[in-house]
């Protein structure tokens, strides 16, 4: 896996454990290559008749279909943005557009803040009723019971994380989703924290809408947003108005990206050139390459979170947040995990580990409302360590030899 992503031969990276993919994964070697041709051949103006710019327009429109098959849906479906902040916060002021005082949304304490904040700032701007779905403050899960008794025939919205960026487990979407459309609301799946551990099938999902960040899926930085059944023409225009029949503008007044538009779609010949590699022909389905790649990485990554997961709740001076199993509930567990140190601070701690070459972060990670609702100071923070399919066991020896040096 490590041939494809230049980053581990860079001297900055050089002796170190790179621990911080939840908050922004290395590029592919595929990505950074597409970025730098369309740089130097065509960083013009895309869509006009001459060479460069018709090419430019060209490789823009192919990296929009190959995502819409990527994803499993159709290509007028996807719009890219600045980012799953700004995709977030754009749609939520279109929505609330065809909202009413009285109507309810649904949102969770255990988002990171650009899926719910500005969900429950427009919700209260127009007068909605908002409903909190809460999670336990002993496990930082949310009961799928709980929320069914606060779906209603006035529930219009209902936002949610595919997994937290905080907690690290899978939510059952596909029953959400379910609860949701049997009263005819729409449901936001904010799938960040999951999509860089499986690549999503999003019309499997059920989702109204699914977003997540292409920078922490080994591409470029850009948002990428999945807008289903319709719901796109149903919305007001946020765009100039000439662009109003125009799909992959209407929710993206900021106007496109040009070469990180382009360059999306470099990160699935990755994808097919690891699935080729592993038996895969390269006729096969773009679906089914980021289906089968993606079953590679969790059984990669359930190789290791366990051990991890151990280290970290087997020491009484560290506090781990959310399950300490790969089975507390269905669903994969990604490998994000958090703890909160008890004999001294989250800064403290981070100085440490990166002194022996452990390369993370501490803080809140806008998760504000998660740690709040797990009884954890959000100022104070929490480490949080997150791997992908490209760490290696050598790497959480590094980081579990580490923590039991720090610590105890």
């Amino acid at each position: 896996m490590r041939s494809h992503v230049p980053a581990f031969a860079s001297a900055g990276n050089a002796d170190a454990s790179f621990f911080e993919n939840a908050a922004g994964s290395f590029a592919c070697r595929q990505t950074i290559e597409a970025l730098t041709s369309f740089s130097t051949d065509t960083k013009v103006q895309p869509y006009s008749t001459y060479g460069p710019s018709k090419t430019a327009g060209e490789q823009m429109d192919v990296s929009r279909t190959r995502w819409a098959e990527a994803l499993g849906v159709e290509a007028n479906e996807v719009t890219f943005g600045p980012s799953t902040s700004m995709n977030t916060y754009v749609f939520a002021e279109a929505f609330g557009q065809r909202l009413s005082p009285g109507d309810e949304v649904i949102v969770t304490n255990q988002d990171h803040e650009a899926n719910t904040g500005s969900t429950r700032r427009m919700a209260q701007r127009v007068g909605c009723t908002v409903r909190e779905w809460t999670i336990d403050e002993m496990t930082g899960l949310l009961d799928i019971d709980t929320f069914g008794s606060l779906v209603t025939d006035r529930t219009r919205l209902v936002t949610v994380p595919h997994a937290s960026n905080i907690v690290g487990k899978e939510n059952d979407i596909g029953r959400i989703c379910e609860l949701s459309h049997r009263v005819g609301a729409r449901v936001i799946v904010d799938g960040v924290s999951f999509a860089p551990h499986t690549i999503p099938d999003a019309a499997a999902l059920g989702a109204d809408v699914y977003l997540f960040s292409l920078y922490k899926t080994y591409s470029v930085h850009q948002g990428l947003m999945v807008v289903r059944r319709g719901l796109l023409d149903e919305l007001p225009n946020q765009s100039h108005f000439f662009n109003d029949s125009v799909s992959d503008k209407r929710l993206n007044p900021a106007g496109p990206d040009h070469a990180q538009v382009a360059s999306a779609g470099a990160v699935l010949d990755f994808i097919q050139a690891v699935h080729t590699q592993h038996g895969g022909q390269e006729t096969d389905p773009l679906r089914q390459a980021c289906s089968e790649v993606s079953t590679l990485w969790r059984h990669h990554e359930n190789s290791m979170t366990p051990r991890l997961l151990g280290a970290v709740d087997g020491n009484e001076r560290l506090q781990l947040l959310g399950p300490a199993t790969l089975d507390a509930t269905p669903g994969h567990r990604c490998p994000t995990v958090a703890f909160s140190p008890l004999s001294m601070e989250p800064s403290e701690l981070l100085l440490e580990l990166s002194n022996r070459g452990i390369q993370t972060s501490a803080g809140h990670f806008y998760a504000w409302r998660v740690l709040d609702g797990l009884g954890v100071d959000p100022e104070r923070g929490v480490v949080r360590l997150s791997f992908v399919h490209y760490t290696s066991a050598d790497d959480i020896d590094r980081v579990i030899t580490a923590l039991d040096d720090i610590v105890r």
